[in-house]
């Protein structure tokens, strides 16, 4: 059974076609300027190339424990070590969530797909929040070992966009963590990522 796929356009998107999975459909993004005879053309080649990603990776928990405690290793020291690293269904405008009560981090399965230098990234912030909760100086500097953090921010700002996400409505300050008083807005609001990922602090 072929897939369900949705096309959406975007007069900002100038040459790039991009595809990712959004629950049980997979999303195209192309150029509005597009005609349908290229809309059909791309959105085969994008939807085989997806694919045959998938079928490569083939992402699974224990893979993707495994790449955490890697990443620590690299990056953290070793020091964030969580009880349990899965990929979730459920996260419909986050690319990832941690617990660090109870060391769980979860990965939205919309990052399946996209480039590993990616999915490390925001597998590092999860894990930098075991270690530092807040979004504070310390936790930036964790974060901030990854070499390609602001390539990898880049490429989720430009996937949130394209796909109309409101990262002004989705703040993801912890409850007892003050609105940055520089910019008067909770400090979420400064980067892509952290305007849709969340930190439980139970």
């Amino acid at each position: 059974m072929p897939p369900v796929v949705e096309v959406r356009r975007s007069r900002r998107r100038r040459r790039t076609v991009a595809a990712y999975r959004e629950d049980d459909k997979i999303v195209v993004l192309m150029p509005d300027r597009m005609s349908r005879s290229e809309e059909k053309q791309w959105v085969a080649e994008m939807v085989e190339r997806l694919e045959r990603q998938e079928r490569r990776r083939k992402p699974t928990d224990s893979k993707l424990a495994g790449r955490a405690r890697e990443l620590s290793r690299r990056y953290l020291d070793g020091d964030a070590r969580p009880r349990s690293v899965r990929w979730v269904d459920n996260q419909k405008s986050r690319w990832g969530s941690c617990t660090p009560a109870d060391g769980t981090i979860r990965l939205s399965s919309r990052l399946q797909g996209m480039p590993s230098w990616v999915i490390d990234y925001v597998l590092l912030h999860e894990l930098a929040h075991l270690l530092e909760h807040g979004h504070s100086a310390r936790f930036w500097e964790l974060v901030g070992r990854y070499p390609k953090t602001e390539r990898a921010r880049g490429f989720l700002e430009g996937v949130a966009s394209a796909a109309g996400l409101d990262l002004s409505d989705m703040n993801d300050t912890v409850d007892d963590e003050p609105a940055d008083p520089v910019a008067g807005v909770p400090e979420s609001r400064e980067d892509p990522l952290l305007a849709i990922d969340r930190l439980d602090p139970r």
